[in-house]
């Protein structure tokens, strides 16, 4: 803040100063009128941001304030873009009726909204949550990592051995806001954590804030043993939300522990390499989850996305599930007559979310009530079935007399403000009505006093008027002067008419004036009523929603599996993976031609560990991929892109796909191939499914085929997950012949009239060849290069040739 605007402060500014110095790191919203003001620093950063006019108060002077403004009905859509820049935005609201002020108005900041705490749905994205996490080390050097989404009332908290998997978890919730403690500022993983999640707004708050007692007992409840000790990150988040809310507990469940043991693991790299939320490019179209996304609700789709982000290892919610999905295949007309029902529910959670917190509308309500009113007909129609389902109808809650009550109260499409009223409907209050009969439907009331007037007075041109300044008034020419009755009392003289009011006008006037006041305070007082009536019943709410939230997600397996032909794998506790006719669902969508189908087959006596080889542009690629994501989609519960598939439980998926760098981080391509090799081979276990494609690539040949070698064998012998291990090493097709779980298999091509056909087939056996001058032939390399390049692999192939043979005949071929 300029120190020489300090100089002559006004009262206002001093004002803006003692309210502004408590909220340094946002920008303060200050209420002028209809209008936020900002100033200063904050008008100069927001003048840009949001496009609008940079102007100035002492136009001219030498200490002339810098301010922009946006209109107070308006302000959300402002809001929103300084969210979307990781802004935060202080309200500071007029806190007292400006007509009854002596001297400046009083003013206090009412809200604090950040990109994680907020309400607004021009900010919330529908189908993702907007969470805000905080994050500590424990005492017993473990992290722990908690979640919250005010906009849901979701708390969540789990614990972590590296910092590692608080970047995978990261990775999938994708906070908005991170609180940190402040000695973590300058720390290489949270460097590395703002590289790889650049779009978050990081805190860093001192240690005395990440305080457990600032939880309530009520919501600590359900938190027990070594959970525990990562309360104080909880307490962090709670006192956060707290500041935001001006001193106002936040309204959120209770406190969750989210567990990786009931649940697949998908780190950084699979949710990436296998493009789960995002593809590569960063593109959310093509995405698994835009592909399974055929939800109808806002709350479903945050659902899928959390089955996806966490597969099940429970076998029998699996089944259940699966159970679910074909009920609604054998019964399109169900399936039809429940999509409709869930097409017309809103928000349920976000809507519960803004009403227990305070700043719900009446639309908001009236929202809901249209929700309410849809629940009846679905659990209805959910009691007849059974399994799932039925269980589904009984959890969902009808809440019969809350909706009622709504139905009775308000107008189907009210105003988008509250304090002016008009949203009540007519009849609900016989007070309301009278003040209406009084406030709005005053004509008949003075055309009967009009012409009882003239008739009193004789005078045929006598008529009752109404201005914002003189309020009514009975206006006569000059020419019935003479026959004005003492009773009339002069307001205002014009040049060719008196203006007059009567006792019996005046009366009128104050009850007119009082009424339309009462209105809109009755109103109000009628709306906080029975929104502090709809709070109460929150839990059964949210459960219901919950409910919903499910179905919908079940709804959507469905009409993927029937849109696509999608069948129900058999999913058991065996370690074995059998799928016939695979495809993958992205590839298969966007394809023109005909996707080409494959099998693959895991079973731990002879083919746990598939040796892969063939050219670039085969597919080995796509059919790697594939079983991964039908694995995935088997532990969700879903129906899978294959003939057939037997699918034994996987706790995690492990990819190692392509080249990359890192070079912020100072690590070569070579490097980072080494760091993601050897998290694979620390971390995966005999239930794992491990992708592999290419290793070793980023160094010399010896080295890379030796450290290929030695990876390969110790996944096998020592790991003994599944794995599909690609290469173009054709050394590697000899670890088969000792290996008893490995089994060579390559993508067929085939050859004819000098060119190479991509047939995208897996069969038993190795690749012969590369073909890797033949490709590069197909990408448009000039021909010059290409023969050059023949010249060059046969005189290395002779050569290689003679080498090996002169090796062979001297120690054996890899001899230990």
């Amino acid at each position: 803040m300029s120190s020489a605007t300090q100089k002559e402060q006004t009262p206002m500014l001093k004002q803006y100063f003692s309210i502004k110095e408590k909220y340094p790191d946002s920008i303060l919203f200050f209420r002028l009128g209809d209008f936020y003001e900002m100033f200063f620093e904050d008008a100069v950063e927001a003048s840009k941001i949001l496009e609008i006019a940079l102007t100035s108060r002492n136009k001219g002077d030498a200490e002339s304030v810098p301010l922009c403004g946006v209109p107070h009905h308006a302000a959300e859509s402002y809001i929103a873009k300084l969210l979307a820049r990781g802004k935060k935005v202080a309200i500071c609201d007029q806190v007292e009726d400006p007509r009854a002020a002596k001297g400046v108005v009083k003013r206090a900041v009412t809200r604090v909204v950040t990109p994680g705490v907020v309400f607004n749905n021009e900010v919330l994205e529908a189908k993702a949550p907007n969470y805000v996490a905080a994050c500590c080390e424990t005492s017993d050097r473990r992290y722990a990592l908690s979640f919250a989404d005010i906009s849901t009332g979701n708390f969540e908290l789990s614990l972590f051995k590296t910092f590692r998997e608080v970047l995978d978890e990261c990775l999938k919730q994708e906070p908005k806001e991170l609180l940190l403690p402040v000695s973590w500022e300058k720390q290489e993983e949270v460097l590395f954590l703002q590289k790889r999640h650049p779009f978050a707004l990081y805190t860093f708050l001192n240690e005395t804030s990440f305080d457990p007692q600032a939880l309530p007992e009520n919501v600590t409840e359900k938190i027990t043993g070594d959970f525990k000790k990562g309360l104080s990150v909880a307490g962090a988040l709670w006192n956060y939300l707290t500041y935001t809310q001006q001193g106002k507990s936040p309204e959120l469940k209770p406190l969750e522990i989210r567990s990786r043991t009931g649940h697949m693991v998908l780190d950084e790299n699979a949710q990436r390499n296998l493009e789960i939320f995002k593809t590569q490019s960063g593109e959310k179209v093509g995405s698994l989850f835009w592909h399974m996304d055929k939800t109808e609700t806002s709350m479903g789709g945050r659902l899928l996305r959390q089955w996806l982000a966490y597969p099940l290892m429970d076998l029998p919610l699996i089944q259940a599930r699966q159970q679910a999905v074909t009920l609604f295949l054998e019964d399109p007309a169900l399936r039809r007559f429940l999509e409709e029902g869930l097409r017309r529910i809103p928000d349920m959670e976000r809507l519960t979310g803004k009403i227990v917190s305070g700043v719900a509308h009446v639309r908001d309500l009236v929202q809901l009530k249209n929700a309410l009113q849809e629940l009846p007909a679905i659990r209805e129609t959910l009691a007849s079935k059974e399994g799932v389902l039925q269980e589904l109808g009984d959890q969902i809650l009808l809440l019969k007399e809350l909706t009622e009550e709504l139905d009775r109260t308000f107008v189907e499409n009210p105003p988008l403000t509250v304090k002016e009223g008009g949203f009540v409907r007519d009849g609900h209050s016989s007070v309301l009505d009278e003040l209406r009969k009084i406030a709005f439907h005053g004509k008949e009331f003075l055309a009967q006093l009009e012409q009882k007037e003239r008739e009193a007075t004789g005078i045929s041109s006598l008529k009752i008027r109404y201005n914002s300044v003189f309020g009514y008034y009975i206006e006569i020419t000059h020419t019935h002067k003479d026959k004005i009755p003492e009773r009339y009392i002069r307001k205002q003289t014009l040049v060719n008419a008196e203006r007059y009011i009567t006792p019996e006008l005046k009366e009128y006037e104050e009850k007119v004036l009082g009424a339309e006041e009462k209105i809109g305070r009755l109103e109000y007082e009628m709306f906080l009523t029975l929104r502090d009536k709809v709070a109460q019943q929150a839990t059964a709410i949210r459960q219901s929603g919950e409910k919903i939230a499910v179905l919908d997600c079940l709804l959507s397996l469905a009409q993927v599996a029937f849109e696509h032909r999608y069948v129900r794998p058999r999913v058991t506790n065996v370690g074995e993976i059998e799928i016939e006719g695979g495809r993958h669902p992205i590839v298969e969508r966007f394809s023109t031609d005909p996707f080409v189908p494959n099998n693959i087959s895991f079973n731990d006596e002879e083919s746990r560990f598939l040796m892969i080889t063939g050219p670039n542009m085969a597919g080995k690629s796509t059919i790697m991929r594939q079983t991964a994501l039908i694995v995935l989609l088997s532990q969700i519960g879903s129906f899978v892109p294959a003939d057939s598939a037997n699918v034994g439980l996987v706790d995690r998926i492990f990819t190692r796909v392509g080249a990359s760098d890192r070079l912020i981080q100072g690590q070569s391509t070579f490097m980072v191939e080494m760091v993601e090799a050897a998290h694979i081979l620390n971390e995966a276990t005999e239930k794992s499914l491990i992708l592999i494609d290419e290793i070793g690539r980023g160094t010399s040949t010896y080295d890379g085929v030796s450290i290929a070698w030695a990876i390969a064998e110790y996944i096998h012998n020592t790991v003994k997950a599944k794995t599909l291990f690609a290469t173009h090493y054709h050394e590697l097709i000899d670890l088969a012949a000792g290996l008893p779980g490995m089994k060579n298999m390559n993508v067929v091509v085939k050859e004819w009239n000098g060119q190479i056909i991509f047939l995208h087939q897996l069969v038993p056996g190795s690749a012969s060849r590369s073909y890797g001058i033949e490709v590069a032939k197909l990408a448009g390399v000039p021909s010059s290069v290409i023969q050059r390049a023949k010249e060059v692999l046969k005189n290395l192939e002779e050569e290689h040739g003679r080498a090996a043979k002169k090796d062979t005949e001297q120690m054996g071929l890899f001899e230990k």
